[in-house]
């Protein structure tokens, strides 16, 4: 098993480049089932998760061609419409296969997703927005069961009682699009990949209005063609460099990413200090020598991301004064603070608010990450640390960041990834 060593203290310095976004890469892949020509998708990330989903693809019977950072994917009519057990327990976002499957098939069996350990994460809205359409759910044994003689347009109310998930505007969308009829999806969630889908989508011949509003409409059609496209850059990648560099009091350039997705993001770099210039495809931070304590509220997007809470966790840990916390996506999305407190962060847990009484430095340590942006954020502390810091179970962070510890070196980072015996 991996895990990274970090000889914290330097100031990171250069360019980094993005990566194109995982959230909006997987869903681009499952939404290749929706026809029986052939998509390419370029500069696919090289993410233990994007690995999986094509896996999963491929178990269904498409025809998978890789190439690099290129994959071209034809899913011909004699699919299985079986997600197995196996591949979907290793990713929650498996899932987006039924509302493919469904709309082209007209039946799918999924088992339920796994993924990280950040809290209850039902699916119950999933179910409800094909029920919407007329499919017959059952739900035994661990699995989805879903048919339908055909998928009918409505209108479909998908908030839940933490807001609009992204997840189920996903996977109706996509099942929408070859439903008879108009759908409108009300409460649908904003992010910018929900508009990157539905901008491919409309590439291969669907008709979908007002991605990234409250209310998306989708026009049904009769078949879907085929096409190639590039998904948008990691604006949550992006917002980990620039965590990076507010930590280490660094200054670095952070390309190929879209400072527009990172609003509010930037909004609270400024107001700890950090200098924020933007332009079209770039960023470039230049972090104070002294970081100022804030407080933070995760929302749905345009609101402060919960994939970016634990990152600025680790930089609010060196701050000059008590910052707060506000975790209102995920509850227990708070793993990562007790592991900071090993490196002498001064951190309390009140139900799902984290109190951060800053210090002047972290201390090297062992620690062990719990999911995928506690990974990084503990790797992004021990830059910054003391002495140092080893950061086990890094499989995590391997499932949504492309080389970040190469991408780390070329900024100046002693980082190295060593294979425990």
């Amino acid at each position: 098993m991996d895990k990274f060593i970090i000889k914290g203290g330097a100031s990171l310095k250069g360019k980094v480049k993005i990566s194109c976004s995982k959230n909006a890469t997987l869903p681009i892949l499952a939404a290749c089932l929706l026809t029986e020509e052939p998509c390419t998708i370029n500069d696919i990330p090289q993410l233990q998760d994007v690995k999986t989903m094509i896996g999963l693809l491929s178990s269904l019977g498409a025809d998978v061609k890789s190439d690099k950072n290129k994959v071209t994917i034809c899913a011909g009519n004699k699919l299985s419409l079986e997600a197995p057990y196996e591949i979907v327990s290793k990713m929650r976002a498996s899932y987006y296969v039924l509302g493919p499957l469904l709309a082209r098939f007209h039946k799918a069996k999924v088992y339920f997703p796994g993924g990280c350990a950040i809290g209850p994460r039902p699916i119950d809205l999933h179910i409800k927005g094909m029920e919407n359409l007329g499919a017959e759910i059952q739900v035994e044994h661990g699995y989805i069961d879903a048919k339908t003689k055909s998928l009918r347009g409505t209108n479909i109310l998908l908030e839940g009682t933490s807001g609009p998930s992204v997840g189920a505007t996903v996977n109706v969308m996509m099942a929408a699009s070859l439903a008879q009829g108009t759908t409108t999806i009300i409460g649908a969630a904003l992010e910018p990949e929900i508009v990157d889908l539905a901008n491919f989508l409309n590439s291969i011949g669907a008709k979908i209005e007002s991605a990234g509003s409250s209310n998306i409409k989708i026009t049904g059609v009769k078949k879907l063609k085929g096409g190639e496209w590039t998904p948008i850059s990691d604006r949550i990648e992006a917002g980990s460099f620039a965590c990076a560099a507010a930590i280490t009091h660094g200054k670095i350039e952070i390309d190929n990413c879209s400072p527009e997705h990172l609003g509010v993001v930037n909004l609270i770099l400024r107001s700890i200090g950090c200098e924020i210039a933007e332009s079209k495809n770039k960023l470039v931070i230049n972090a104070a020598s002294n970081l100022r304590p804030t407080s933070i509220i995760t929302a749905p997007y345009p609101g402060f991301p919960t994939d970016l809470q634990a990152q600025f966790m680790s930089v609010l840990s060196i701050a000059d004064g008590t910052s707060l916390i506000t975790e209102n996506v995920f509850k227990s999305r708070f793993s990562h603070a007790l592991e900071l407190n090993r490196m002498g962060a001064q951190i309390k847990i009140e139900d799902n608010v984290a109190v951060i009484n800053g210090i002047k430095i972290l201390s090297g340590a062992h620690v062990m990450a719990s999911d995928l942006r506690a990974s990084v954020a503990l790797v992004i502390a021990g830059l910054a640390a003391q002495g140092e810091t080893s950061v086990s179970r890094i499989y995590h962070l391997d499932r949504g960041y492309e080389h970040i510890e190469e991408k780390l070196q070329k900024l100046g980072a002693n980082i190295k990834r060593v294979t425990d015996k």
